[in-house]
């Protein structure tokens, strides 16, 4: 099977990112990711777009997408330019929210004081391997099985599509 690499820069959030935060509840009106796209993350920084339109890997502390089950936060930060979402915990429904849109989601102990701002940062999705500004290595639990296969697809459909 193919590996699942992703690189980019790091924008670093904090603890109990919820999906309100996320994605605000006004924006849900919107079925197009490249609008939910453009308000990913708001309420935290107004500019969050500008800065993840490029690409970006997110870094985040503990409870990353708790809250609302909302399928939308997972679609608004892949619009957004957000590769992937490292965390030390996620809200499971949010976890599985992102894999099903074929955004990698991995938890990564002690990311938050082992990342900063703007490192740049090589994930390996299916080994769990971090390269942190190419010297650097971190171990991430690694995202395997089917959960893989969905990713490597680009999401649910697509795999459920190819089967």
């Amino acid at each position: 099977m193919p590996q699942l690499v992703v690189e980019g820069r790091v924008i670093k959030v904090g603890d109990n990112i919820d999906t309100d935060v996320i994605i605000p509840a006004k924006y849900l009106v919107y079925t197009d990711p490249a609008i939910l796209g453009k308000h990913a993350m708001e309420p935290l920084d107004p500019n969050f777009y500008e800065k993840a339109k490029d690409g970006v890997v997110l870094v985040a502390g503990r409870a990353f997408g708790m809250g609302s089950s909302r399928e939308q936060a997972a679609i608004a930060l892949k619009a957004a330019g957000v590769k992937a979402v490292l965390a030390e915990s996620f809200a499971r429904i949010f976890y599985r929210n992102a894999i099903n849109n074929g955004l990698p989601v991995l938890v990564v102990p002690g990311v938050s004081r082992l990342v900063n701002e703007n490192d740049k940062v090589r994930v390996v999705v299916d080994t769990g391997e971090i390269t942190v500004n190419d010297s650097r290595v971190i171990k991430a639990k690694p995202v395997t099985g089917v959960a893989l296969e969905i990713l490597l697809k680009g999401g649910l459909l697509n795999y459920l599509k190819g089967r």
